[in-house]
């Protein structure tokens, strides 16, 4: 039984961050705004908007700002403006009509040039939580997400990790990945009674640093 939906990426993400044990395990979040993205933009370089709402990688942009100028690549077409209002105009243009959020971006480990990233699923079964799945999600080449509807390919979380940093020590970060759902699962419990299943999707970015990209009430 699934149990609880709960589809806003940005009340999970906000019960994520009041908790200490987590919370810097999260990108920085903000809701979209032209304010926000300037701001982030300047601080971080490039980030990622997506809908509140929505999954499989629907609507998500990866926004950024380099020696070129401002830019965002949708699917797998990027697109240059000189200034930020041309880009910020266009991006408002090529948005799904749907509220977004802005996360910072990450440089997630790659294979071959393409990024991967994981996906925990967990269910609950009675009163306890049981790991179904941990999988890796290697993008298809020319595209920046990573889900496997959009051309995905599905690696084990063991392999993932030993082909994109094959200098780290694979145990001990599958570790902390399972510890961290757990402690996730509790925090997420508290907030929203009645879930049922959860699927996390993590980064694990070129310096081995695990970071919470979304939490799925309907994982896939």
């Amino acid at each position: 039984m699934a149990g609880r939906q709960l589809a806003s990426k940005w009340r999970k993400t906000e019960a994520l961050l009041s908790d200490s044990r987590i919370s810097g395990y999260v990108p920085r979040t903000a809701p979209y705004s032209n304010a926000a993205l300037k701001s982030m933009l300047q601080r971080y370089g490039n980030v990622v908007i997506k809908p509140i709402v929505g999954g499989g990688g629907y609507g998500v942009i990866k926004v950024f700002r380099d020696g070129r100028g401002y830019g965002f690549t949708y699917m797998d077409r990027t697109r240059i403006y000189r200034d930020y209002s041309s880009m910020a105009g266009a991006l408002n243009r090529a948005k799904v009509k749907r509220r977004y959020l802005i996360q910072q971006g990450i440089s997630l480990a790659s294979i071959a040039g393409r990024p991967i990233d994981y996906r925990v699923k967990v269910v609950k079964n009675g009163e306890h939580w049981e790991f179904r799945s941990m999988v890796g999600r290697l993008a298809r080449p020319g595209l920046f997400v990573t889900n496997l509807c959009k051309g995905g390919t599905m690696l084990t979380c063991r392999e993932g990790l030993r082909r994109s940093l094959p200098r780290i020590k694979i145990s001990a970060k599958r570790k902390e990945m399972r510890n961290l759902t757990l402690t996730c699962i509790g925090v997420l419990e508290s907030h929203f009674p009645g879930i049922g299943e959860l699927g996390f999707d993590y980064a694990v970015d070129r310096s081995g640093r695990i970071w919470i990209l979304e939490v799925n009430t309907r994982p896939q």
